[in-house]
């Protein structure tokens, strides 16, 4: 009778030490679609953050609602077409499109106000509503975007950006990082903040762009900034990121299996805590 009591007691403990399953809705662009589409990296890439955080917290189920090249904007326009669940964890990793699309950031006000989808503060706005309808006791965490390098698509080179060294109608990206860590300043709730992270800085994002030399036309490895000012050519050139170039991302942009661990590391301690 004792050992019975005493086995009852050990699966009850047991039971109680461990979290119960939770359901988590990943909300972001293409570095979130991208977990689930890695023949889409060229198979550069063998897990994308979201698998990796749930190795980590077994007790998480992710819904992944990445929508390739989507702002802020795109997701709010379409939040109540997206088909999003109840969840008892939702992440919201957006921000390095409406930059690059010169999406106005606006102010925190437009979001404290919620003047409309017209700003990336009241873009955010409308999302966070919407999540919060979903289920108000949710635990919401924002990620904000990465620095980037030059970007060339993989399989179309004349898909491609320069990187965050520089304005883009007249805005850095990092204003759209501080803009989200003060919606969580508001909001209470954790911010993980990627652009601030030294390993995701611009220059170790790749070793090198592989260009032409304009003045000899040989092919040379350029790191971090000296290929900032040479020209790339999308239709006749090779493409500037053959594998040995790949670091913290393998196209300047989309994180390497490496950034994708700088990431869930980072995630991951926060969702521990939640």
């Amino acid at each position: 009778m004792k050992k019975l009591l005493l086995l009852t007691a050990i699966i009850f403990l047991f039971s109680a030490a461990r979290p119960t399953q939770q359901t988590w809705v990943a909300i972001g662009d293409s570095i979130t679609y991208l977990n689930d589409h890695l023949n889409e990296t060229g198979n550069r890439v063998t897990k994308g953050y979201m698998t990796r955080v749930t190795e980590k917290l077994p007790h998480l189920t992710f819904v992944n609602q990445g929508h390739n090249g989507w702002t802020s904007g795109q997701i709010a326009e379409s939040v109540d077409k997206l088909g999003l669940v109840k969840a008892n964890v939702y992440s919201v990793f957006l921000g390095t499109n409406d930059w690059w699309r010169g999406r106005p950031l606006g102010r925190l006000s437009d979001y404290q106000a919620n003047t409309g989808n017209a700003t990336v503060y009241g873009s955010f706005r409308i999302i966070i509503n919407k999540l919060r309808s979903l289920n108000p006791q949710a635990k919401i965490v924002l990620i904000t975007p990465m620095q980037r390098a030059d970007f060339v698509y993989l399989t179309n080179f004349k898909n491609n950006a320069y990187g965050s060294y520089k304005a883009k109608n007249g805005q850095y990206l990092e204003a759209f990082a501080n803009a989200i860590d003060s919606i969580g300043r508001v909001e209470q709730v954790p911010v993980v903040d990627l652009y601030h992270v030294r390993q995701l800085g611009v220059a170790k994002l790749v070793k090198f762009k592989r260009l032409k030399n304009p003045q000899t036309g040989v092919y040379t490895n350029y790191p971090y900034p000296a290929f900032i000012d040479v020209p790339f050519s999308p239709d006749t050139d090779e493409y500037p990121y053959p594998t040995e170039a790949i670091e913290m991302t393998y196209d300047g942009l989309h994180p390497s299996d490496a950034g994708y661990a700088q990431i869930s590391k980072r995630l991951v301690k926060v969702l521990k805590k939640l």
